[in-house]
């Protein structure tokens, strides 16, 4: 299984240096063109987009994150990374709906 990032110009050149293949996203028709390609792979088995670019489709990829086992989406901090990050245990208990742990 391979990662592949869909982002920013600067992170997907980033995450080159290091071996991981990737896409610049300029707009949301580009962003589903490439979300629809990696879905599709399945060679694919992690899809790290930055937040910038996920805000173009922000419904389509928080339903990913929840729902796709494989390829795993996973959303990182984008150029402009001011929006704090919810921990997992608060992104886990969003998407299911319970709260985890007594207290």
């Amino acid at each position: 299984m391979r990662t592949f990032v869909i982002g920013n110009e600067n992170a997907v050149l980033g995450f080159a240096l290091v071996g991981v293949d990737g896409r610049v996203i300029h707009d949301a028709a580009g962003l589903r063109e490439a979300l629809d390609n990696c879905l599709g792979d399945k060679t694919v088995g992690l899809i790290l987009v930055t937040s910038d670019v996920a805000d173009m489709a922000r419904q389509r990829i928080d339903d990913l994150k929840v729902t796709s086992l494989t390829p795993l989406v996973v959303e990182i901090p984008g150029e402009k990374a001011g929006k704090a990050y919810p921990s997992l245990k608060d992104f886990v208990q969003g998407a299911v709906g319970i709260r985890l742990g007594g207290y």
